[in-house]
């Protein structure tokens, strides 16, 4: 009888990172492997519309949690994937990233005493203020399997008194993704279709911190639209980021500008698309930093700390924190730098799920 895997996802950064260590195992032909899917991020084009773009075959299993405050959302995964391990008894739990469905069902898990492999564990921001902070540092504590993307994260889990032998430094699989398919960004319409002519900044932004306090949003849109006049503009907006801008009365501000093309999330191909074309791009996203850093476009982020800061060391990323009304400025500045002093850090290579799947394979076989 194969080991039985289950692969948890439930937002879009999962489903990018999954989706090569799904491939690799199943290439193996040892295990049984099931999709479980959330449901953390419902919005077609928050979640399925990567299913279908990434080759991932459809979920086996789909909780449909929805929305909803963190902790609200938080036990509801867990209570329900509670109940799905107690029925199906896999032999291993493997979770994505830091969002709320890894830790969630990294405790269904460990209370089950089912080991759980954490891909991208260690990353740091020592900012506890961060749900994700959390998430990352009680799901590397759960785990029997450490997979990380980048050396630094070696040393925060020693710190942190984990143990050597369960760490391992496989490389980062969002990057394989990137690498498999970036002959389909490169043939992707999305700019013609947006009638995209020239440079551009490319923005995203949904966390907390920016776009739910009133105040601190009326700036920042102050400064894109300031940014605006400098650079056009491409706005690709969460929905919680447009709901925050509509009850704030700036959506309208926003789409009155010519210079600011406001458009839905889109599929992660055409969205490729536009960042690797992008001048430079305004985020407060975790995965785009390392995206940018792997594309060689320059990246300012709207926040105090990173927990990837190889990005700021070997690539293309400058943090900004909060001090919004000098974007303009730093865009400006960027804008004009040439920014060639970037490497792709180590192991970045494609491979990474492939090291992965080896190591499991050991685990199970030898």
């Amino acid at each position: 009888m194969k080991p039985k895997i289950h692969l948890v996802v439930g937002a879009r950064p999962n489903f990018i990172k999954a989706s090569p260590v799904y491939r690799s195992l199943n290439q193996l032909n040892k295990f049984e492997l099931k999709l479980v899917n959330t449901g953390q991020h419902y919005d077609q084009n928050m979640s399925s519309i990567f299913i279908q773009e990434l080759r991932m075959k459809e979920p086996d299993i789909n909780l449909e949690v929805g929305s909803g405050l963190h902790g609200e959302q938080t036990g509801k995964i867990l209570s329900l994937y509670e109940k799905v391990l107690i029925k199906d008894k896999p032999n291993m739990v493997i979770v994505f990233g830091d969002v709320n469905s890894t830790i969630a069902c990294s405790l269904a898990a460990a209370k089950l005493g089912i080991p759980i492999a954490h891909v991208e564990s260690g990353l740091r921001s020592f900012d506890w203020k961060m749900p994700e902070e959390i998430n990352r540092v009680l799901t590397d504590r759960l785990s029997t399997f450490l997979f990380t993307t980048s050396p630094e994260a070696k040393d925060n889990l020693i710190n942190e008194g984990i143990s050597i032998e369960k760490i391992h430094f496989v490389g980062n699989t969002m990057i394989d993704s990137l690498i498999e398919f970036q002959d389909k960004f490169e043939k992707s319409n999305v700019r013609e279709n947006l009638d995209i002519q020239g440079d551009y900044a490319l923005i995203t932004l949904h966390r907390p911190s920016n776009v739910d306090n009133g105040n601190n949003l009326k700036k920042l849109i102050n400064s894109i639209q300031n940014t605006s006049k400098i650079i056009p503009c491409i706005f690709p907006i969460h929905p919680r980021t447009k709901k925050k801008l509509q009850s704030a009365k700036l959506y309208n501000e926003l789409l009155n500008n010519k210079r600011i093309k406001l458009i839905d999330p889109m599929g992660y191909i055409d969205f490729m698309c536009l960042q690797m074309n992008a001048r430079i791009v305004l985020t407060d996203s975790g995965g785009i930093q390392e995206e940018t850093t792997f594309f060689g476009v320059p990246c300012i982020t709207v926040r105090e700390n990173t927990e990837r800061p190889i990005t700021i060391s070997n690539g293309t990323n400058k943090l900004i924190g909060a001090e919004y009304d000098k974007i303009p400025e730093e865009i400006e500045d960027t804008i004009k730098d040439k920014c060639d002093k970037y490497s792709i850090p180590t192991l970045w290579d494609g491979n990474s799920a492939g090291r992965i799947s080896k190591i499991l394979d050991l685990y199970f076989f030898d």
